[in-house]
């Protein structure tokens, strides 16, 4: 005979979680895995457990209002005739359209060049608004080769050849036949209405020393004047970003987990790549060992929310970061403003992530001409400006309080961590010690 005490509530199981219960159902019912956009949503070592340490006696801060903190970076100086000078070190990742509205895509090139930043095409090639609107843009050259000419390759400012992305290292992107309009069609030379996939590597070779050479043809294309980034997920990224400055890139760009992507399946996203913050620190120590650093940027993207987040990266050792979910919002995604249509949709504005089924009520994730027009390129524009102002200038206030007169003086000294991951990944102290996770202290 069962007995069922009444003192003790049901217990749930933690592995067999409401969400895991729900997932299993779906799946028995479907037979089909989930797709969606956003990065991970799994709770991983982020930039939150790294805490700075100002300057007071043993070291000196400086004055907010009469003592300068730089915060330009230059980009692409190793083998470009004509490198990239930013006024900030915040750019804007690649999107494309396709998966983003022709308006969203206008509010980023218009976003970036009030800041004096770059912004970058995605997959799919290049749109007249975007780069009539961009004082910099960097042109994606990825597997899929979408929209890929020597014209456009000419017209960008730099190029950006995608070998992984940080939601989906090692595989391909997705965009649905409802987001495949005549225009995209067109742009990408394919069939209207009808799902693709991106490749998940690139026809143009097999290994490092084909890329070499792959690299070495973008800059006849473009005389040598284009700086030449490469794009890896954060999977080995010390021999990936070894492998990619030996193959003669200007900057190395490096998404991490929380990177974001337009549609992919929910179990990569959740599975597969590295926390940004476990990705700095090895591939710093590849440019270092390879006496690059510096020389080589380093651009880091996933998660990136805050100046704090921007100033933490730098004293890790980058020279700038890509923000890509950030900037969506900045300039109107998964606004509250739309939540009735949202909870039509059977989710919340926070939570909207089902960017691949181009019914985006903010107009931005979206093909649907009529959806596009509530999202006004320049008032969201001035929103992304706005944003990118506001983090440039928390970094710099964080420069200051630790004594630095430019963002990239920031150093691993001026920080410590809240946990012993977040040390082990970021390699520096556990606040309060000075221990790191395998390197000794107390």
């Amino acid at each position: 005979m069962s007995y069922h005490n009444p003192y003790t509530p049901p217990r749930k199981s933690a592995t067999f979680d409401d969400y895991t219960l729900a997932e299993i159902r779906r799946a028995a019912a479907t037979g089909i895995y989930d797709i969606r956009g956003a990065g991970t949503k799994r709770k991983v070592p982020h930039f939150d457990d790294l805490l700075f340490l100002g300057a007071s006696i043993s070291r000196y801060p400086l004055e907010g209002y009469r003592e300068k903190c730089d915060t330009t970076v230059v980009l692409g100086s190793r083998f470009a005739k004509k490198p990239i000078t930013l006024k900030t070190p915040i750019t804007i990742a690649g999107m494309s359209f396709g998966a983003l509205s022709g308006n969203a895509k206008e509010a980023l090139g218009r976003g970036a060049t009030i800041a004096g930043t770059s912004t970058t095409t995605g997959d799919g090639g290049m749109t007249d608004e975007e780069r009539g609107h961009s004082q910099t843009l960097v042109y994606q050259y990825l597997p899929s080769r979408y929209g890929m000419n020597p014209k456009d390759l000419r017209r960008a400012d730099a190029i950006e050849v995608v070998v992984g992305q940080g939601a989906k290292p090692g595989g391909g992107g997705m965009l649905l036949g409802q987001k495949i309009s005549d225009r995209v069609a067109n742009m990408r030379n394919l069939p209207k209405g009808i799902d693709q996939r991106s490749a998940c590597r690139h026809p143009d070779w097999t290994g490092p020393d084909d890329l070499e050479i792959k690299i070495m043809e973008l800059r006849e294309i473009t005389d040598w004047e284009k700086p030449i980034y490469v794009k890896v997920g954060g999977a080995r990224p010390y021999y990936d970003t070894a492998l990619a400055v030996k193959a003669g890139a200007d900057v190395v760009v490096l998404d991490g987990m929380q990177g974001g992507t337009a549609a992919t399946q929910d179990v990569f996203i959740e599975n597969v790549g590295m926390p940004t913050l476990a990705c700095i620190r090895p591939a710093v120590q590849a440019l270092q060992d390879l006496g690059m650093h510096r020389k080589v940027q380093l651009i880091i993207s996933g998660g990136i929310r805050s100046g704090a987040d921007v100033a933490k990266a730098l004293a890790l050792g980058a020279d700038a970061v890509a923000i890509g979910t950030a900037a969506l919002v900045a300039i109107g995604d998964n606004d509250p403003r739309w939540e009735e249509e949202y909870q039509k949709l059977g989710t919340t504005a926070g939570a909207y992530d089902d960017w691949h089924e181009g019914k985006d009520p903010a107009g931005i994730t979206t093909q649907d001409l009529e959806l596009a027009k509530r999202l006004d390129p320049v008032a969201a524009g001035r929103r992304l400006a706005n944003y990118l102002k506001v983090m440039t200038l928390e970094a710099q206030t964080i420069a200051r309080a630790c004594g630095k007169n430019h963002l990239h003086n920031l150093e691993p000294e001026d920080l410590v961590a809240l946990t012993i991951e977040a040390s082990a990944m970021a390699q520096v102290p556990l606040a309060g010690t000075n221990w790191i996770p395998g390197k000794g202290g107390f």
